[in-house]
Formats: structure tokens, C-alpha cells, sequence
């Protein structure tokens, strides 16, 4: 196994342990997919696992894991409880579509999956192929952006994809020189001034991925939805081990691990898809501040794209993120009647309803 070839480690992790060992709350498969000018990792899913986790589970995604983010994220009593009502409403509609049983192309395992370059002749040479292995799923990619995707989009929307709004991310360009906002330049300043001793890749080692999952715990899985995934310690083992992510956060005076966050490249784009830090600790501390200007700190000195992921609008705004909507393109047309026309009715409420309302409210 080529140690220089990331799809490659990442399969081989899954073939190795089954993924609900890595991941408390999923159940998938992991292979690769091969084709001209296009290698990426994917998941299969049969269905019939309800609750299944988001990333690999769009029905969890659109219905239990979107009530969840509307408490959390929605602040306002009577607008929560009408997208509440919305979504439980089209929860039916939703199921109807069966996309719990599915092949994701470029599936990461994270909440945010920086695509590959995406034509036509991609586009219709991957639906082939996966028509042909999997004739009785839906092929579906993830974390597709109108603002660094729009070509992609095109080209999978002319092949026949469904294009499914999905939510609303903030991108921050490092590739672009450009004048520091106050806060960021306020959350640098504390990076420079905090009693916590900043810890790097390589002072993150066997001691600490206990501890990392603690943290991740702590903040993704007991302040916000339960439903995020439950990366295990052994998940990010490995995933650092294989050189999958890198690690950066902070140690106390007592060499504690108290946040971290975890850097996953692909190409030109940047994401942050763990982090977590002691919530215990006093707020002034800013620990989500600091290990956010970390990974902010190096797209711009990588001269890279950070793509920030949904929640937390206002401080991501507020850094110079900003916001696209992100899509899940879907192909079905092989499907039975009653999936195609579930699909498109669950488009077209997301298109109608679900994107103004994200773009008007700034969610």
C-alpha cells in the first residue's frame, strides 16, 4: 500500500476495523472508485438502518439532525417552531426517497468533503459505473458549493443529478491577500497572549486521542446534536497516524490536552471537521477562538481555500467567511417512479423555502 496515497489509507483503515469501531453511530462500507481523472474513497449503504448517521444517512440528515440544528441554531421562538413544523411535516416525503440506500462518491466521513474536479465526461463516466455495479441505489455526492462548485454542479446537474439543497457553509478565502478583520486580528492577539501552550502535529501523539475524543464529545456531541458523528478514539488514531489530518491545540499548565482542532486537506481547500475543547473552562479563555484562527492561521500561510462548514454564522461573518449553499447532488433516474417524484418534491421545497429562509435569517 502506497503510504503516499491518502484514498488508499483511508480504505485500508476501513477494511481493517468495521466502522461502527471508528465511528460509534455509523454503519457503512468503504471502497474506492477509479476512473479517468478521478480517484476518490466511497461508502455504500443497503438502508433499513434508521437513525444512521448523517454522513452517510441523507434521511437522518434532512429530518431528525434538522430539528436538531433549529433548536440549537434559531434563536428565534416562532421562526424554530415553524421550521420545526416544516420539517417534521415533509419527514414523510423525505422517507419516501430512500436515500439511505446509496453510493456517496468522495464520502470522507466528514461533515464537509472538498470535492474533486467535477466535468461532464466525469460526471457521466462515475454515474455509469455505479449504475452498473450498484443498479439499485441512488448515487448521491456530498458538499457541493455554489461558490467553489459551480462547475461541478453544472455538469452533474446535465448528466441528470438532482441537485438537494443541504445547508448553508462560510468559505474563507487564504488565497487572497487582504486586510485582517478586528476579530481576527483580536484572536491572533490572544493566540500571542494565552497562558496555554500551543501544541502542534507532531507533539500530538498516543497520549492524547482519548482525550481529543473527550473534547470532541464535550462540544459536537453534548452542546450541539447528539446526531453529529461519534468519532471514537481509535477513528483519530489512525486518521492522524496515516497522515489523514493533522493535529494542532492546546495543552495546560499541567500538560492536559484542554482544545484541539484537526486539519483535513484535499487539493486547494481546507476544513476544520474536528474540534473540541473543555467547555468547563471560563469563555474568556477563548478556546474555540484560538484553535479556529489555527486552522485560519495556515490556510492563509498554505494559500489555501477554508471552508468553515455550517453553524456559527455570525462569528464566521464576522472573520470574512462568506456563505454559499452547499448541495447534495442525487442521480435516481434508474429508480422506481415514487423515489424520483419524492426527490424532486423534496428539491423543490428546500429550493423554494428552505434556502431563502437560510439566506434571509443568515443561518
Amino acid at each position: 500500500m502506497d503510504k503516499a496515497d491518502p484514498i488508499a489509507q483511508f480504505v485500508d483503515l476501513f477494511s481493517r476495523h468495521p466502522s461502527e469501531a471508528l465511528i460509534a453511530n455509523l454503519t457503512t462500507r468503504v471502497e474506492r472508485l477509479d476512473l479517468p481523472g478521478l480517484s476518490v474513497p466511497m461508502t455504500i449503504n443497503d438502508g433499513g438502518l434508521p437513525g444512521n448517521c448523517y454522513i452517510c444517512n441523507p434521511i437522518t440528515g434532512y429530518t431528525e439532525y434538522a430539528v436538531e440544528e433549529t433548536r440549537n441554531f434559531v434563536s428565534h421562538p416562532l421562526l424554530r417552531h415553524g421550521l420545526t413544523s416544516m420539517i417534521r411535516g415533509a419527514a414523510p416525503l423525505v422517507r419516501a426517497t430512500r436515500l439511505d440506500r446509496a453510493v456517496q462518491v468522495n464520502n470522507w466521513l466528514f461533515s464537509t468533503n472538498p470535492a474533486p474536479r467535477i466535468d461532464r465526461r466525469t460526471a457521466a463516466d462515475l454515474r455509469d459505473c455505479l449504475l452498473a455495479r450498484f443498479p439499485d441505489h441512488a448515487v448521491i455526492m456530498r458538499s457541493l458549493n455554489t461558490l467553489t462548485d459551480a462547475d461541478a454542479l453544472k455538469a452533474l446537474s446535465a448528466e441528470g443529478f438532482v441537485l438537494v439543497p443541504a445547508r448553508q457553509v462560510y468559505l474563507f478565502d487564504g488565497r487572497i491577500p487582504s486586510k485582517l478583520r478586528r476579530d481576527v486580528k483580536n484572536d491572533r492577539g490572544m493566540l500571542q497572549r494565552t497562558s496555554y501552550v500551543h501544541v502542534g502535529n507532531d507533539a500530538i501523539g498516543a497520549q492524547d486521542y482519548e482525550r481529543c475524543a473527550v473534547l470532541y464529545r464535550l462540544l459536537y456531541l453534548e452542546k450541539y446534536p447528539s446526531l453529529n458523528p461519534q468519532y471514537l478514539p481509535d477513528f483519530i488514531a489512525e486518521m492522524h497516524r496515516r497522515a489523514l489530518i493533522e493535529l494542532e491545540g492546546f495543552r495546560d499548565e499541567d500538560g492536559t490536552l484542554i482544545a484541539f482542532g484537526a486539519r483535513f486537506q484535499i487539493g486547494a481547500t481546507l476544513t476544520q471537521p474536528l474540534l473540541g475543547y473543555d467547555t468547563g473552562r471560563p469563555q474568556k479563555d477563548g478556546l474555540y477562538r484560538m484553535v479556529t484562527a489555527l486552522a485560519q492561521r495556515a490556510a492563509q500561510d498554505r494559500c489555501l481555500l477554508f471552508n468553515q462548514s455550517a453553524g456559527a454564522a455570525g462569528f464566521k461573518r464576522q472573520r470574512g467567511a462568506v456563505p454559499a449553499i452547499e448541495y447534495n447532488a442525487v442521480y435516481m433516474r434508474h429508480l422506481p417512479t415514487a423515489q424520483r417524484v419524492a426527490l424532486r418534491g423534496v428539491a423543490g421545497l428546500l429550493a423554494g423555502i428552505g434556502v431563502p429562509l437560510l439566506r434571509r435569517f443568515e443561518l
